[in-house]
């Protein structure tokens, strides 16, 4: 299948169909798809990014950027906190590759969003920790455990989200078209610190539904020099 080109955004200088349920298998892999409504190559890694999210043990955020909507349409759920996390991934690899629709897997590797091969391939095997997450009542209940490993500290990062919105396009590259998103990300929220023991994070359901969200994932990422690195557990919870 041919992939339409991406479109790019140049930096310069230096510069995380419905919820899968990740209770049924390992997580084996995290995709994290930076999209827009304003690219018009953006609707087949939309498509794509459905399929994903359906596949047993895969983890698929949407995280729409706002760097497009001088385009003529401006993105209803893109939020700048996604797009500084696009290039503080860009940063962190130290390649500057910032564009859409870019898919980053694991916190570690990047490829073009429609292409399924690549995606497929760049797994990075990172998520090695496990962790869980459990509504009780209106609290959502996260477990992360502990590491014999030695390995870096790390963060633990809530991204509440929305499993499925259609988006009726009026104006833009994409303008009559009704395009579709697959768990989008409607926030970035830190937790707390990861030192390789066990630790527990209580947040409330009720919370995370003010931003009209039905589910929430969860990171276990590293950190260096304030970028992010690579995901070494997650998992996703739905709180409908």
């Amino acid at each position: 299948m041919r992939n339409a080109w991406p479109c790019l955004l140049l930096v310069a200088g230096a510069l995380c169909a419905g919820l899968a349920d990740a209770k049924a298998e390992p997580t084996r892999r995290v995709v994290e798809l930076f999209t827009s409504q304003g690219c018009n190559s953006c609707p087949p890694a939309d498509r794509l990014a459905a399929e994903l999210a359906r596949e047993p043990g895969n983890i698929l955020i949407s995280l729409p950027v706002d760097y497009w909507d001088y385009l003529g349409w401006k993105d209803s759920f893109a939020q700048p906190a996604f797009t500084a996390r696009q290039k503080a991934y860009a940063k962190a690899r130290g390649d500057m590759q910032v564009y859409t629709p870019q898919a980053v897997i694991d916190g570690v590797t990047h490829a073009v969003g429609s292409d399924s091969d690549a995606i497929e391939t760049a797994s990075s095997g990172s998520l090695r920790v496990p962790v869980t997450g459990q509504l009780a009542g209106d609290q959502l209940r996260i477990d992360v455990a502990g590491s014999a490993e030695k390995t870096r500290p790390a963060q633990v990062w809530l991204v509440p989200i929305t499993s499925a919105a259609s988006v009726a396009i009026g104006r833009g590259e994409n303008a009559g078209a009704t395009v579709t998103y697959t768990n989008i990300a409607r926030d970035l929220r830190k937790l707390g610190e990861w030192k390789g023991e066990p630790c527990k994070f209580d947040v409330s359901a009720a919370d995370i539904r003010k931003l009209h969200a039905d589910g929430a994932a969860i990171l276990l990422q590293t950190s260096e020099g304030g970028l992010p690195g690579e995901i070494l557990g997650a998992t996703i919870v739905t709180l409908k």
